[in-house]
């Protein structure tokens, strides 16, 4: 191939291949600085983050996972916990979720979830008309093999949790459903999961 065809090819093409690079430095850090205001000023509790807990203090703290996951256990504090079965790598996980956009503001009961196996909602969504009998939306716990094809984010976000764990995780677009429309999800969507471990294998 002629050096002047290839010059003029490369250049074409390079304003493509940084379109999404572009994109992405653009978006991610409004999206992390939104979810940290939001825990650290909005989030009841309010949260700090875990390099701000000093030692011995009760005080409600969110993780990092790669700067793009961010997690709050509920039940940190509870004595107990450290006799439970933990996630890791290798783990099957039976959870019970309520997976939401993120808007960054608080997420309420009036607040409805865009996918759920959570048995208290089973008559909110009959009354939306959603076919709740036909094996579309199942309210038995969700089971997930970590080595599987699952979010990046939900992955990250299990990590570390504990059988029995009440856990909110919020994460930025490149997590969970990325730069293209999925289902009724909005592309670039920050995306909010709530979810209970159930059992951990």
């Amino acid at each position: 191939m002629p050096m002047k065809r290839l010059l003029i090819i490369l250049c074409l093409a390079l304003p493509v291949l940084f379109a999404g690079c572009s994109q992405e430095e653009d978006i991610l850090p409004g999206q992390r600085e939104k979810i940290v205001s939001y825990l650290e000023r909005t989030h009841s509790p309010t949260l700090i983050p875990d390099t701000s807990v000093e030692e011995g203090s009760q005080l409600p703290y969110y993780t990092v996972s790669g700067n793009t996951v961010y997690r709050y256990i509920k039940n940190i504090y509870n004595p107990d916990r450290a006799n439970k079965a933990e996630v890791g790598a290798n783990s099957r996980v039976a959870i019970t979720f309520r997976a939401y956009v993120f808007t960054y503001s608080n997420i309420t009961d009036s607040t409805f979830p865009f996918w759920s196996n959570d048995p208290l909602l089973e008559n909110a969504y009959r009354e939306l008309g959603l076919n709740v009998d036909g094996g579309v939306w199942s309210f038995e716990p969700l089971w997930l093999d970590l080595q599987g094809d699952i979010l990046k984010g939900l992955r990250d976000a299990l990590l570390g949790c504990r059988e029995g764990d009440e856990v909110e995780a919020y994460m930025t677009y490149n997590m969970a459903y990325d730069d293209v429309n999925f289902s009724t999800i909005p592309r670039e969507s920050p995306i909010a999961w709530f979810f209970t471990v159930d059992t951990v294998e």
